[in-house]
């Protein structure tokens, strides 16, 4: 996995500063002769800059990230524990790592370190900008920004602004990990219970009722379970979700990256809603799924009505939010309708 080292102090919107950066990336595929063939993805909050991992779906020859076609980037955030600067790296200053001394990061911070590492990599132009969530945030951030950059933009699954919803499942995440008495420590496992919990309060926003009915529910009139067990098959199925992410995650980078999905909105500094979002340039594809809880379709019809040449198409998915990552056939459908086919690598 590649990785740009920059001794440039990284400054933060809030105010705080990283004194260096380190940043990892993956590339797919060639860049063409006229340099107009990049994807560059943005990965939602507890992925990485492995795309083929995690998208896969949409990832291969014949698919929308068509690594045959296109030159496909993907950066680890800062912030995260997959190869970028984040909590779990040694500060320089101290040789110790940062734990709770990590600053506080925002949407634009994320976009400024895909700027370091765009200018690093010597792309002028990105053919297609695309993420999902957190992803689209930093997505629509970006092309919010630096306009000139992008010919499309495909939002999916995301906003303009983090709603007072999304922030408050947030805060009852970071709730639960306060709550852990581990967490008062500077110690990589710190939080790691807590993080448990919060990631199944998240399940409950990423999923609905429906899900829940379909997956989750007990066979009728099924015995009670014996005294000690709690075998229900929602209450198996949380449990399950949270050690899986505390296996592969830290409480800390889950606590700053949910703190930077809080702080988007396009907007700030930058007048009303509509004429940040009058900014957009690039050919944009608004993807949204109607049983999405977390980020419900009216976000992305606000975000189709004020950016500029915006395709507004919605999808279902019975996984509700995690439709964006999991709905492939539907994903790949629209995103080759919208894209030219034109893109061979020669």
């Amino acid at each position: 996995m590649p990785l740009l080292r920059s001794k440039d102090v990284l400054q933060l919107e809030g105010g705080g500063r990283l004194p260096e950066l380190e940043i990892a990336y993956h590339q797919y595929g060639r860049l063409s002769p006229q340099g107009d063939n990049v994807i560059w993805v943005c990965h939602a909050l507890t992925a990485n800059s492995d795309v083929a991992s995690w998208w896969l779906g949409l990832f291969g020859p014949g698919k929308a990230l068509d690594p045959t076609r296109y030159l496909i980037v993907c950066a680890n955030v800062p912030g995260s524990c997959y190869g970028s600067t984040g909590p779990l790296s040694n500060h320089p200053e101290t040789g110790s790592i940062y734990g709770h001394d990590f600053p506080r990061l925002s949407i634009r911070d994320l976009v400024a370190a895909h700027e370091r590492l765009r200018e690093h990599l010597g792309i002028t132009r990105i053919h297609l900008l695309i993420g999902g969530s957190l992803g689209g945030q930093q997505a629509l951030e970006w092309a919010t920004t630096h306009p000139e950059r992008f010919d499309h933009l495909a939002l999916i699954a995301t906003n303009a602004r983090h709603s007072a919803w999304g922030i408050a499942f947030n805060e009852s995440q970071r709730m639960a990990i306060a709550a852990d008495q581990s967490w008062a420590t500077n110690s990589p496992e710190a939080g790691l219970a807590g993080m448990r919990a919060a990631r199944a309060i998240a399940l409950l926003s990423y999923r609905n009722y429906e899900t829940y009915t379909r997956y989750q529910s007990e066979v009728e009139g099924r015995a009670l379970p014996p005294e000690g067990q709690r075998d229900y098959r929602a209450v198996t199925y949380q449990q399950y979700q949270g050690q899986k992410l505390a296996a592969r995650f830290n409480a800390y980078s889950y606590w700053r990256l949910s703190e930077a999905m809080d702080s988007h909105d396009v907007s700030r500094g930058r007048g009303s809603l509509a004429a940040a979002l009058q900014r957009v340039r690039a050919r944009t594809l608004v993807l949204g799924i109607h049983e999405d809880l977390l980020f419900p379709p009216e976000e992305q019809r606000l975000l189709a009505a004020h950016i500029p040449n915006a395709h507004l198409q919605l999808i279902n998915s019975a996984l509700g939010h995690d439709g964006f990552l999991v709905e492939s056939a539907a994903l790949n459908q629209n995103l080759n309708a919208f894209l030219p086919a034109n893109h061979l690598v020669s």
